[in-house]
């Protein structure tokens, strides 16, 4: 099933949920790929993961991918998904006032941005989860000590990504509804919780933008893992067995 969004595209979604779990609250999920892959479909093993874990319901988001989609446009899908969350909130068992965004890599950049035009729109959001975020446009130049380590996602991947999501040839900055590291204005923004690995390239980016949140009084929990590169969660979930026995239910849409 898919809703339509705010240019007449049907954006697909997907409710996860756990039996006999109705813990009040809810998560919109976007998926990573650089904002040039991955998909519902990819991350369905780790969203059922996230779901048989914590019993906490999830809406993930096919969002438009770069370069087909303009720039802005998984924000915007994102942000559709979570109006129609609000107004199916009551169907659902889910508190409005406990509603948060979520994304890990790109996801975490997308998650970063809803949050931002959740409050230029005065939507309340309970929470922005963001796990090792791509949120910076400008950090495609190698810092020397992380390009020795074994990355699993490189600077020419980031450079490729983001010219995809830009356009080779775009001069003016990006807005942050784009690259949410761009955002003049931190006030009002919901609590975020941000975390990175050591050895991960969006690491410096993903604690400025913490040290940004604080500084506009937004509250933050920060962590970052020793040793530990991009994608590490993902990696530790491999064989976690929840994978092929977690009684989740997924719906096209809720």
């Amino acid at each position: 099933m898919s809703i339509q969004a705010g240019d007449g595209h049907r954006l697909r979604l997907r409710w996860y949920s756990k039996d006999g779990s109705a813990p009040g609250s809810a998560v919109v999920h976007f998926h990573g790929g650089a904002m040039i892959a991955g998909s519902v479909d990819l991350y369905d093993p780790l969203v059922r993961t996230y779901v048989a874990w914590t019993g906490v319901p999830i809406l993930a988001v096919d969002y438009r991918l770069a370069p087909e989609a303009a720039p802005g446009t998984a924000a915007a899908d994102g942000l559709a998904a979570l109006v129609r969350l609000r107004d199916r909130a009551d169907d659902l068992g889910v508190d409005p006032a406990r509603i948060a965004v979520m994304g890990d890599s790109a996801g975490g950049g997308v998650a970063a941005a809803v949050a931002i035009l959740a409050r230029d729109h005065a939507i309340p959001l309970a929470r922005q989860i963001l796990i090792y975020p791509m949120l910076d446009d400008r950090t495609t130049e190698p810092d020397p000590y992380l390009e020795a380590a074994p990355l699993l996602f490189p600077y020419t991947y980031n450079r490729t990504a983001w010219a995809a999501v830009l356009g080779e040839h775009h001069q003016a900055p990006p807005p942050p509804t784009v690259a949410p590291a761009r955002n003049p204005d931190f006030t009002g923004l919901a609590p975020a919780y941000i975390e990175v690995g050591e050895i991960d390239i969006f690491r410096d980016e993903d604690i400025a933008y913490a040290l940004q949140l604080w500084q506009a009084g937004v509250s933050t929990e920060l962590h970052v893992h020793p040793g530990m590169p991009h994608a590490y969660d993902v990696l530790l979930m491999a064989d976690d067995p929840y994978h092929q026995t977690g009684k989740i239910r997924a719906l096209q849409s809720p």
